[in-house]
């Protein structure tokens, strides 16, 4: 069943898209047709092309990958951002950091700086600054997470980059393509959808349209996720099964040689009363043989 219908799609205005004069000619195949100088967007084909990119990010998300949000334009931020965080994935919505990708290492280090800044703040160094040193401190702190704070448990490169608006986000697009990560992307009909590997024919200027397309995303990235957690939980009750199984077998072997022992214990305390009622009768029948020979002899004394 599809995540999304044609009456949900149209109501949000996901088919609204450039004028004529400003379309990329590759748009073509998804262009239904022109009016008033503006080009509509097949619904039909958004909606498939909807469901495909879903079904790729639930499979990402079920491996356990990150899946990087980007939308830097105004009225995609708050929408971006609030999807992303509900799905705990990393995301970009003030300025792309030039390298952010191909040049991560360094990117790291800032976000390192980052929680640095934070560790002076919690063990007393404050203490010993001055106002001013305190106020850049500080100052460097707020930029440093205006900027990458959203990405700061991002220890890896991310493993799928969703694009709201590609012709916007050329930069980040082209360093994804360059280290080989897959692309998805909400594609006007004036951007070029070649370097997306995902593509999403809709309205990128419309938050409406942006937070349908996002939902019916979101929610994929959130059944692989649950998913994920089944399998993982599966997994390790399976391997709790398969370790109680092995201690059993390993236990049966104990018990049998246990059971063994206590048989032989048991057939060699039966062997020895015998051996120590025999001697223990052997004393006594000696002193009987002692007495009856004491008696006459007292007898014949007498």
């Amino acid at each position: 069943m599809s995540r999304t219908n044609f009456e949900q799609l149209l109501e949000a205005g996901c088919h609204f898209g450039h004028l004529k004069r400003k379309w990329n000619p590759a748009m073509a195949p998804y262009i239904f047709m022109e009016r008033n100088g503006i080009h509509i967007i097949d619904l039909h084909k958004t909606v498939a092309k909807i469901d495909e990119a879903a079904n790729a990010l639930k499979q990402i998300a079920k491996s356990g990958k990150k899946i990087l949000f980007v939308a830097t334009k105004k009225q995609a931020k708050d929408v971006v951002a609030q999807k992303a965080i509900s799905v705990n994935m990393p995301y970009v919505i003030e300025r792309w950091p030039g390298g952010m990708l191909t040049n991560f290492a360094t990117i790291r280090k800032a976000v390192k700086k980052m929680a640095n800044i934070d560790k002076l703040s919690q063990d007393g160094t404050y203490a010993n600054l001055s106002k001013r040193e305190i106020l850049q401190i500080t100052r460097q702190r707020a930029k440093l997470e205006k900027n990458l704070g959203s990405i700061s448990d991002l220890t890896r490169l991310p493993s799928a980059l969703f694009v709201i608006d590609v012709y916007k986000e050329a930069i980040a697009v082209h360093e994804a393509n360059r280290l080989g990560i897959p692309v998805f992307g909400i594609v006007d009909t004036n951007s070029d959808p070649k370097n997306v590997d995902f593509v999403i024919p809709a309205n990128d200027d419309a938050t409406k349209s942006i937070e349908v397309i996002l939902d019916a995303c979101c929610a994929a990235i959130a059944e692989g996720v649950e998913e994920r957690k089944v399998e993982i939980a599966d997994a390790e009750a399976a391997e709790a099964q398969n370790e109680a199984e092995k201690d059993e077998a390993e236990a049966k072997p104990r018990r049998r040689a246990t059971t063994a022992r206590k048989s032989k214990a048991v057939a060699a305390a039966e062997e020895e009363e015998p051996k120590d009622a025999e001697e223990a009768s052997e004393p006594a029948q000696e002193k009987e043989a002692e007495e009856a020979a004491e008696a006459p002899a007292e007898e014949a004394a007498e």
